[in-house]
């Protein structure tokens, strides 16, 4: 769980160029006396996150159910050991995708296209937005924008063993990623010199390769869970 927020909270930049401008659509459609209300503009912001987050779940529900279902059938005894190992190796492409030194990885963004295309006339009909449950629905629709940093953590999810898990596992990834786009909630406009810095690309990627190597060796030796707990305890 704690790598899921940390994923999140390290793709903040991702964030800001995929879902930044569906913020910043959401708020400039709000009436002036809301934009102005820092209080309502914080409310309708949370709700747009708050569907969008619901998304997140119920995807990583589904895909923890169809995983174990499959893990069960194929391998009974070392599935949970194979998923984890594929989760680390996830995790370390993740930070290259991130850092921008592999962008062939956003090719797995093409999966969600024809979902896509059905749900996106139902959002664009959400806008203006009057009320805080369709600012809901409306971060409810757009949570399934394809997006490749979103596909990764979900075919991660699956690591964590059953469905419930794997939503809880995505409910983390979406609390870390609640920060940064509550900011661009209120900053609309002002993202652009943050989304071209290539520093905190480099660092964000970075972490997370580091945090998937040490994933992979927990993974690959087991055992070392108990050694590193004593180092850091």
């Amino acid at each position: 769980m704690i790598v899921a927020f940390f994923i999140g909270l390290l793709s903040s930049l991702h964030c800001f160029g995929m879902c930044g401008g569906l913020v910043g659509a959401m708020t400039m459609s709000l009436s002036p006396d809301i934009r102005k209300n820092t209080a309502q503009l914080g409310l309708y912001t949370f709700a747009y996150n708050g569907g969008r987050i619901i998304s997140y779940i119920t995807a990583g529900f589904l895909i923890g159910w169809f995983g174990q279902t499959l893990r069960d059938f194929l391998l009974p005894e070392a599935g949970i050991g194979v998923l984890r190992l594929i989760a680390s190796l996830l995790i370390i492409a993740m930070g290259f995708y991130i850092a921008g030194w592999f962008p062939q990885f956003s090719r797995i963004e093409k999966i969600g296209t024809p979902l896509w295309k059905i749900l996106q006339p139902v959002g664009q009909r959400l806008l203006p937005v009057k009320n805080l449950w369709q600012a809901f629905l409306f971060g409810a629709v757009w949570g399934w924008l394809p997006c490749g940093l979103v596909y990764y953590v979900l075919l991660i999810s699956p690591a964590n063993n059953g469905a419930l898990n794997s939503a809880f596992f995505m409910l983390s990834f979406g609390l870390g990623t609640l920060t940064p786009l509550m900011a661009a909630g209120f900053l609309t406009g002002r993202l652009a010199p943050l989304r071209e810095s290539q520093k905190i690309r480099y660092f964000s990627g970075s972490v997370l390769i580091i945090m998937g190597f040490i994933s992979l060796l927990l993974a690959i030796y087991p055992e070392s869970h108990a050694l590193l707990q004593f180092h850091i305890f």
